[in-house]
């Protein structure tokens, strides 16, 4: 028997317009991807590597940047920036074709993440309460709602907007994880879109970066199909589909670690778990503000659908989303919380917060609802008052605070972001209406402000204060006085400078830079500074004559010695 804490009556199931999702989903892939420069650090590192590949400075099958292999094995993401690249001139306006592959990857992100929970959401265990005169709701209507309020979950995840608008590997993995999701979940209801969506999302993680999470996904899901096969009844009139499924996942989990292997694209980078208890406070507060607000909703789900995770016939839409789920955090405590690994745990957590909507009570709905209009209003309307204050001076505070922020900083009017930045303010101004009238019923009305609030303001930062964190974020100030420095280049040396400081001196800069492995005798050398900005000890003042030292004019942590042979 099916005990479901779910009661949802067919109005409750009704499904959000596809219009105004559609609209949501395209302006928030675009938004941050289009008219800005390459952000520090993973961002403009990754386009050096492409650039690299584009221009026939490296071994396709070995991605390198002046010498310096890829830390993270990524061959795919790589490709597919360098074959976008290969259509443009070698200027720096180019990069914009980089990013055409990542707003796919994106998109794709979103619609796999929302029919992997409209499957789970069709499994059995997860059925909505039967009434006993009728009128509960539809099991495609149900889940067509339950999807909806998945996605929106995931939209209005904190730490999604920053990452998943980068040209990163991780975007690459982040949607392939999100088509694994899709695959398991339709793997007992469509199974030959299931194990198409397998193969290639385990292929494709193996290949951008991830092999060790594809092996462990392709495990993972192996053994809940045969636990499902041989413990579960509500599986048995599916066998011939789950062991095809099964043949599948054991198939694409052997040829993921044959292709790692063969590629040398296994990266450990793992720490002991005993070095790993100090930061244990950094890792949960990553945790809290980057799942936002998902993660108490994943936890409520746990909580009220407990009887079916630790029932006997385990519910797949509940202990595939956790397989994911565990893998990826164990993942991120083991490589130092890095927050481009929780990246990929998004669709996951996401997915198990969409099914507290159906238990949310309407007194808790109203809390996240006047929670959500208030701080998102209120963090609006501190973004417009800075955005105001930086190109009239007005208010005075603001202006002062951006200029500390930002010294130096000349910003770009443009009427086109005005608008785009006002249509999203009136936008936001509907949908708190919309919320706050008679409308409490569907299932992702609690979700709705997160989501549209998140997309608001990501909207106003990368329109009207994209001049502010271009200063800021980008390499573009700093790599130009670099190159100011160096007269009559010729060959220049760098050390300990990090990818994306090496990629910007040699694509906005535009300077020959090499590694110590690949030349010793440069005429120039580039080096980071020591404690203090200090002249690093290992350097020979006899051999090198200090020029200057430049910084990042907004960032203190950023610069470089510039040093030329005597």
């Amino acid at each position: 028997m099916n005990t479901t804490p779910a009661i949802v009556t067919q109005a409750g199931a009704a499904r959000l317009p596809r219009l105004a999702l559609l609209c949501l989903c395209l302006v928030y892939a675009l938004v941050g991807f289009v008219g800005r420069s390459g952000w520090k650090f993973a961002d403009m590192g990754a386009l050096g590597y492409m650039a690299e590949l584009a221009w026939g400075h490296a071994d396709w099958w070995r991605p390198t940047l002046a010498g310096i292999p890829s830390e993270q094995g990524a061959l795919l993401p790589y490709w597919l920036g360098a074959w976008m690249l290969q259509w443009g001139d070698r200027g720096l306006d180019a990069q914009w074709l980089a990013r055409i592959p990542f707003i796919l990857a994106l998109g794709a992100a979103m619609a796999a993440h929302w029919y992997g929970t409209y499957y789970l959401a069709r499994s059995p265990r997860a059925q909505p309460l039967a009434f006993a005169f009728g009128g509960e709701a539809k099991s495609t209507d149900y889940a067509r709602s339950i999807a909806d309020g998945g996605l929106l979950a995931f939209i209005a995840c904190l730490g999604l907007a920053p990452l998943a608008h980068e040209t990163s590997p991780e975007l690459i993995q982040l949607a392939f994880v999100a088509i694994y999701l899709s695959g398991v979940s339709a793997l007992p209801l469509r199974p030959q879109r299931a194990c198409l969506a397998l193969i290639i999302s385990l292929m494709g993680l193996s290949i951008s970066g991830a092999p060790a999470l594809a092996v462990i996904f392709g495990l993972g899901a192996l053994l809940f199909e045969l636990y499902q096969l041989f413990f579960a009844s509500d599986h048995a009139p599916n066998q011939y589909r789950g062991k095809a499924g099964m043949l599948v996942l054991l198939f694409s989990t052997l040829a993921c670690s044959v292709i790692a292997t063969t590629l040398g694209l296994w990266r450990w980078k793992l720490d002991a778990p005993l070095h790993l208890a100090s930061p244990w406070q950094g890792y949960i507060e990553l945790l809290l503000w980057f799942t936002w607000p998902a993660w108490p909703l994943a936890l409520w789900t746990l909580w009220v659908w407990r009887r079916q995770l630790w029932s006997i016939h385990a519910s797949r839409h509940l202990a595939l989303p956790l397989l994911v789920l565990i893998a990826v955090l164990i993942a991120t405590w083991f490589m130092h919380s890095s927050e481009h690994t929780l990246l990929l745990a998004l669709p996951a957590i996401s997915s198990l917060a969409a099914f507290a909507l159906p238990t949310l009570k309407r007194q808790v709905a109203s809390l996240i609802d006047w929670f959500t209009l208030l701080f998102f209003t209120g963090w609006g309307l501190v973004l417009w008052v800075h955005f105001i204050a930086m190109f009239t001076g007005v208010p005075p505070n603001p202006a002062t605070n951006i200029s500390r922020l930002a010294p130096g900083l000349e910003a770009q009017f443009s009427w086109l972001a005005l608008a785009v930045a006002c249509i999203s303010t009136i936008a936001w101004g509907k949908l708190v209406h919309w919320r706050v009238g008679r409308h409490r019923r569907e299932l992702w009305r609690s979700l709705v402000l997160p989501a549209g609030g998140i997309a608001w303001c990501w909207t106003l930062m990368m329109t009207m204060g994209i001049s502010l964190f271009d200063y800021t974020q980008s390499y573009d100030r700093w790599a130009a006085l670099v190159a100011q420095q160096v007269n009559a280049p010729g060959c220049v040396r760098t050390e300990q400078l990090n990818t994306g400081e090496i990629a910007a001196l040699r694509w906005i800069g535009k300077l020959p830079v090499s590694t110590p492995t690949l030349s010793s005798d440069c005429p120039w050398l580039l080096i980071a500074p020591g404690p203090n900005q200090s002249l690093p000890a290992q350097i020979d003042t006899s051999q090198w004559t200090s020029k200057s030292l430049v910084l990042h004019p907004a960032d203190s942590s950023i610069g470089v010695w510039v040093l030329q042979r005597r």
